[in-house]
């Protein structure tokens, strides 16, 4: 087992004094080498579901497990990409992804072996010694992937990664991150709010419920060609499976 949620409940304090539980009693399983997406509505606690697998928040109750290990601190077995790929201007590329690996302590010899066949992996050959604001968004966000598969992660957490690309390069993208995930067999966790996005993308997607968030549905993607994310797209069940989301979204705001 990769990841489990095990009745995990997580309450902030706020300033006024009260408390905001921003999910309730999550329970999932992700095995090794999965992909699943979580949706839900803006402020359900999808993010603080992938801070709690970082390690970066403590449940206040339940348990967080990675490779069946309580997550008690930051996890370095685990990678997480943010909406913005947040390389380091005045780094080459190669540089930013090695920085991981130095700050690991890793020899100057080895992290460049690393990063060149991360960067090899990623369509970025060629481009070791640019500098970031020579490289377009996509490229930026193919760095941040070779950065986070340099560090060997179990498991990587994407935080709406794509979104602040273009319609083309978003379908692009997509599709070069589901080839190279899936080749390297890295279990997955992506939160967005593209439900067609979560359906092609996916082996399962959980669907979370208004704040306080708890999994109202887990929904079996049963399609092929996970790593080819184009080719899904032009699948009829897609809007199938985008529909029924869809719709359990619509009914649990009617409820609240």
């Amino acid at each position: 087992m990769a990841l489990e949620f095990d009745h995990v409940t997580k309450t902030f304090a706020l300033p006024s004094g009260q408390e905001l539980t921003a999910v309730s009693d999550i329970n999932f399983k992700v095995e090794k080498g999965e992909f699943v997406s979580v949706v839900g509505p803006s402020g359900c606690g999808k993010s603080t579901i992938l801070s709690m697998t970082a390690g970066l928040y403590q449940p206040t109750s339940g348990i967080v497990r990675v490779s069946g290990e309580v997550v008690t601190k930051p996890n370095p077995h685990v990678g997480f990409m943010l909406q913005k790929d947040l390389l380091l201007p005045w780094r080459t590329i190669v540089k930013n992804v090695e920085f991981g690996l130095e700050s690991r302590g890793v020899s100057k010899s080895e992290r460049r072996d690393r990063a060149m066949a991360e960067l090899e992996r990623c369509h970025l050959k060629g481009f070791e010694n640019h500098y970031p604001y020579q490289l377009s968004g996509g490229m930026r966000q193919r760095a941040a992937l070779a950065r986070t598969l340099a560090i060997d992660p179990d498991i990587i957490l994407l935080d709406e990664p794509f979104s602040a690309l273009d319609a083309q390069t978003k379908l692009l993208i997509q599709d070069s991150f589901a080839e190279t995930i899936k080749e390297a067999g890295i279990t997955t966790l992506l939160i967005t709010h593209d439900l067609a996005e979560s359906v092609i993308m996916s082996d399962r997607v959980l669907v979370l419920s208004e704040r306080p968030g708890t999994v109202q549905r887990e929904i079996e993607i049963g399609l092929p060609n996970r790593e080819h994310p184009l080719a899904r797209r032009q699948m009829t069940e897609i809007h199938d499976y985008a529909n029924e989301i869809f719709t359990l979204l619509k009914l649990d705001r009617r409820a609240a």
